[in-house]
Formats: C-alpha cells, sequence, structure tokens
C-alpha cells in the first residue's frame, strides 16, 4: 500500500471517529439523526425553474433538501450547496436567521450529510439563485467522508467498486445510467409500436442453450437438482412461438461464466425477439430501422461519434458474407482448408485436430476481420458448424441464414432465420455433444424438451438477439463495458 493511500486511510478513520461523536451527542441531545422523512415543495430543477425570475428576493416559503457537498464560512454566516438527484443549490444562513445555537448546529454538519431546509428564495450579490435557510433538519448522517473532498473521483477502480461514491463525484456518470433507462425505455416503446410482447421467462434452467457459452451452476435443494443460470434468452421464447404468439420479446439478465474485458462481463443484459412468418432478411431490416432510431433519439442526428470515429447511420449498413470478409480482410483462398489451417496457425488461433473448415473460418472470422469493421456491417451467412439454431442455405447448405451486426469492432446483434426442422435440429444438438467430445468447449448442450416442442410444428420464425450493455456502450461513447454498468462484476480485493 502507497504511503499516500495509508494516510488517506487513516483520515478516514479519525473523521470516522469525530463523526461517531457527533452521533453521540446527537443522540443525547434527544434527536434522531436518521429521520423517516422529510416533505419538499421542490426538487432543485423545480426551485430553479420556479424562481429564475427572481432578482433579489421574495417571500414564498420553501423546502428543499440533498446532500451537503461544499460548506463555508464562520462566525456570523454560513455557505453550502445541497445536491439531490439532478443538480446542486446554494444555501445560505446567518446569526439573525438562526440564532446562535441553530447556526453552530448548521455549521457543525459535515460534506456528505444528508440535509433538509426551509427558508425562501433569493439572489446572491453574485447572481446565484440560492435559499435563505429559516430551519433545517440532519435527515441522515454520513459518517465517512466524500473521496477527496467530493471532486472528482479518478481512481477506476474505486469507481466501479464504490459506484455510490461515483455517482456523487462525477455527474456525467448519472447521466450515463439515465441515458440508459431510456435507450431500454426506447427499445421498449419501438418493439410495442410493432406489435411485439413483452415477455419473461426462466433465469434458472435445467438445461442451458441458445448459445455457445459455459454456464454458471447452482443447485436446488428441495428438488435435489442442479440448475443453470441462462446464458441466452432464445429456447423459452421459441417455445412461444410454437405456442401460437407470432411476436415475442424479452429484455433481461444473462450469465455466462467466461472472462471479463472491455466489451465483456459475466451478468449483462440481452433483449432477445422472434417474429413468425419472417427470416433473417426481415431481421436484417428491424435491426437496422432500430439502430437508426437509436442514434436519432440520442443524439438528435445520424451522425454519431464513438471513441473518436464517426459513424454515418443515415447510409444502408454495409452487408458481407462471412467468406467475402475473410477474402477481403485475410487474403486467403477459402476453398482452401489448407490455406485456413495455415492462416489460422500463423495467427496464433488454437484449433483442435478435428477442426471442421467451417470452424476455421468462424474462428479467422472472430480473430481476424471482426475487429476491423467499423462502420456498421452485417456479416452474414455462417457455416453450418458454428450455429446449430440457424437454417441452412437452401442454395448452399454448407452455410446457415445467420447475421452478426458488428460496429467498431464489436458484435452488437445476431440473427437467424430459425431452425424450425426438429429432425434437423436434433441432428445438429448431436453434432455439438461430437464437437464438445472432440475438445470444442463452448457448445450447445442436448435439449430434449426443446426438439419435442418442435415437434408440435414451429411457423417460419425470424429470432435477433441484441446486446444491450453494448449498445449503450455505443450510445454513449463508453470505451468499457464497466462504464454502462452500474456494478461491474470485479475481482476480490487482495
Amino acid at each position: 500500500m502507497s504511503d499516500l493511500k495509508l494516510v488517506s486511510e487513516l483520515n478516514d478513520q479519525q473523521e470516522y471517529s469525530q463523526r461517531l461523536l457527533k452521533v453521540k451527542a446527537l443522540v443525547d441531545a434527544g434527536q434522531n439523526p436518521y429521520v423517516f422523512k422529510f416533505d419538499r415543495t421542490h426538487d432543485n430543477p423545480a426551485f430553479l425553474k420556479a424562481f429564475e425570475d427572481v432578482s433579489d428576493s421574495c417571500d414564498t416559503s420553501v423546502s428543499v433538501a440533498g446532500r451537503l457537498i461544499s460548506k463555508r464560512g464562520h462566525g456570523k454566516a454560513f455557505f453550502g450547496h445541497l445536491l439531490d438527484e439532478h443538480v446542486s443549490l446554494q444555501i445560505y444562513s446567518n446569526l439573525d436567521l438562526l440564532g446562535q445555537e441553530g447556526l453552530a448546529s448548521l455549521q457543525q454538519l459535515d460534506v456528505g450529510d444528508w440535509v433538509g431546509v426551509q427558508g425562501t428564495p433569493f439572489r446572491t450579490k453574485r447572481g446565484e439563485l440560492s435559499v435563505r435557510v429559516s430551519s433545517f433538519t440532519l435527515l441522515s448522517k454520513a459518517l465517512l467522508p466524500l473521496p477527496e473532498k467530493y471532486h472528482g473521483l479518478q481512481d477506476k477502480e474505486l469507481r466501479y467498486r464504490s459506484r455510490y461514491l461515483d455517482l456523487v463525484a462525477n455527474l456525467d456518470v448519472r447521466e450515463t445510467f439515465k441515458k440508459r433507462s431510456k435507450i431500454i425505455s426506447f427499445v421498449r416503446r419501438f418493439l410495442e409500436d410493432r406489435a411485439f410482447m413483452e415477455v419473461e421467462t426462466p433465469v434458472l434452467q435445467s438445461v442451458y442453450g441458445g448459445a455457445s457459452a459455459r454456464p454458471f451452476v447452482t443447485h436446488h435443494n428441495e428438488l435435489k437438482q442442479d440448475l443453470y443460470l441462462r446464458i441466452a434468452l432464445e429456447l423459452y421464447l421459441k417455445r412461444l412461438i410454437v405456442g401460437g404468439y407470432e411476436r415475442v420479446f424479452e429484455i433481461g439478465r444473462v450469465f455466462r461464466n467466461e472472462g471479463i474485458s472491455y466489451k465483456h462481463n459475466p451478468e449483462f443484459t440481452m433483449l432477445e425477439l422472434y417474429q413468425a412468418y419472417v427470416d433473417y432478411e426481415a431481421m436484417m431490416t428491424l435491426t437496422e430501422e432500430l439502430f437508426r432510431a437509436l442514434v436519432e433519439e440520442c443524439c438528435g442526428g445520424l451522425i454519431l461519434s464513438y471513441q473518436g470515429k464517426k459513424l454515418d447511420f443515415s447510409r444502408p449498413f454495409q452487408r458481407l458474407r462471412m467468406v467475402d470478409a475473410i477474402v477481403k480482410y485475410v487474403q486467403v483462398d477459402v476453398e482452401d482448408e489448407d490455406s485456413l489451417r495455415a492462416k489460422a496457425v500463423s495467427a496464433g488461433i488454437e484449433l483442435p485436430n478435428s477442426a471442421s473448415k467451417g470452424q476455421i473460418i468462424t474462428e479467422l472470422y472472430d480473430t481476424l476481420v471482426e475487429p476491423q469493421l467499423i462502420e456498421p456491417t452485417f456479416i452474414y451467412d455462417y457455416p453450418w458448424e458454428t450455429s446449430p439454431l440457424a437454417k441452412r442455405r437452401q442454395d448452399n447448405p454448407d452455410f446457415v441464414e445467420r447475421f452478426e451486426c458488428i460496429i467498431c469492432g464489436m458484435e452488437l446483434a445476431n440473427a437467424f432465420s430459425e431452425l424450425t426442422d426438429p429432425i434437423d435440429q436434433e441432428f445438429r444438438f448431436k453434432d455439438q455433444l461430437k464437437a464438445k467430445e472432440a475438445g470444442w468447449e463452448d457448445v450447445h448442450e442436448m435439449d430434449e424438451d426443446y426438439i419435442q416442442a418442435l415437434k408440435h410444428g414451429m411457423p417460419p420464425t425470424g429470432g435477433l438477439g441484441i446486446g444491450i450493455d453494448r449498445l449503450v456502450m455505443l450510445l454513449c461513447d463508453a470505451a468499457s463495458i464497466r462504464d454502462v454498468l452500474l456494478f461491474p462484476h470485479m475481482r476480490p480485493k487482495k
């Protein structure tokens, strides 16, 4: 531990002891340092709006509240700022307004305390609209100080571990999560306006499926049964299409037992939707319409800036078959399996000896092509071996009707013409089990109940999955997924 950090922790301990003594003094005096409620007449923006025309003072009584984030002045006057959810507001009082005991109590407040005040609006000599305090109530005593005197909490790890401090110290972070909420609300409205119905499906599943990923395992004590946290929403939503619904969607948390990076968190939010009687071409159109509408809503236009790159959403998205993308960006003959394997080896890609040509193509794409795709791009027609839930192309059964939407090197959407043939689906699941035996870890499990559902008949269906967290990253110009998750997963403290 650095000397600077040690000094900071010792100072916090001393501050904590001093504030505990203040709490004891309040309790001894018959005051509750943690009151039950406070009636506000205005939040801070409403106050500033209601009295923006005040040039000197007025006698309207107001009540406002917030966290005390600054204070100054001794003797006969007090200035401070209260921060509520939205903005900070200056408060002022003096000896004439509160009396000697009241002013001393106000000056005893600490930065970080939650305070409610009553008073009247006025404008200071410097022109700042403020509240002249005639009485106040300590709402909640803060026993620990705010970091770095509240201003500019910068330590990334501390910000992620203690998001509550980050939200106090960095108001732009608050705006990011407000924007996230509005993005998700917009997505819901967009789909509901197109007759999609929102549903909820199980988080705990006896068979995990819908994606190639390792699950988290838990145990149901009463049933003496291992269960899995879902890795995707897909298979239960498609059961609803079998049941007769034609347009369904879910926005929910999914869990994948894999690494952490700037674009991966073990727990994340997915949107999945399914629409009967359409294919992946319709899903491309829907994806493009949704993304374009979101950019216009969030940016006020169709030009988006992400990490210094200007993206134009007014243009149609680029469309490339996966094999054409391999030829364009990797310069290798996709028909020559030996050349593909040699290119993979030279790129440091580890492959089981049993890897098929389709699996090698997919690995080359993921490693060498996807990071180079900056403008919104649909990569479509994937090898069948790596897409066990998608329909094969009629004109070329080596590939399936699947696409991913890539923007700035990140996959934001994944979609299929859904496989509705139960015989083919069972064959594909069995092929996945063979791949697992051959050394591929992230494969789909056999789901007998899902096959049973397909045997009752599923109409032609298009399906789409969108990673909400990455979408928010893009729309908020965030470099890391941790910047758009309120409480990202962190390694244990040492």
